[in-house]
């Protein structure tokens, strides 16, 4: 019985230390929430990409803007973090790579701020990751919750360093993944309308 007590209380502790941990990484800069000022000029929609979830918390999920032929780094967005992007309104095509490559379409206004989810799921050697939209009748406090738990990180010469070197292996992601991507029904592939902004 006392076997069995301490066997429960080791997994409880382990339970909450995966459920309490935040990710990082040595690429990204954590920006203070009061030096944190990502409104949207005039001509510029931002696009708030966060991971609240911990699972997989020690593997990094990278975004980027693939609306052209570039591979644009939005950020490395770790668990319980979030990047902010400014960006031009119109479509966009956004792409988040871990062990896989999954996308986003985006149609954004001028002068509004969007947001984003990136899901980690269980993959065959690490994580992999999807994105969500978080559509404009989305729960309000549970968007609130979530972004006052993720902190805020901004890309560094380190993190656009990584992107460079990893040039090829992005690519290749992009290029397998987006013709399986391509191939799935309209109602399958999250988007964000114009009118989901804030």
């Amino acid at each position: 019985m006392k076997n069995r007590l301490k066997f429960a209380s080791i997994m409880v502790v382990f339970f909450l230390f995966f459920v309490g941990c935040a990710g990082s990484s040595k690429y990204m800069r954590m920006v203070p929430d009061q030096q944190a000022s990502y409104i949207p000029g005039e001509n510029e929609s931002v696009i708030i990409f966060m991971r609240p979830q911990t699972l997989g918390f020690a593997i990094q999920s990278t975004v980027f803007d693939i609306s052209t032929d570039e591979n644009k780094l939005v950020g490395i967005v770790s668990a319980k973090k979030k990047v902010a992007y400014k960006t031009k309104p119109g479509k966009h095509l956004f792409m988040v790579v871990g062990e896989n490559a999954d996308f986003m379409q985006a149609d954004l206004d001028a002068g509004k701020t969007y947001y984003a989810l990136v899901h980690p799921r269980i993959g065959v050697w690490k994580a992999r990751f999807s994105l969500g939209a978080v559509k404009n009748n989305f729960d309000q406090k549970k968007l609130n919750g979530w972004l006052a738990i993720c902190k805020y990180t901004e890309n560094t010469e380190k993190s656009y360093k990584w992107a460079e070197q990893n040039a090829q292996s992005i690519q290749n992601k992009r290029v397998n993944y987006l013709k399986k991507w391509n191939n799935k029904p309209d109602s399958n592939k999250p988007m964000l309308n114009p009118e989901d902004g804030f």
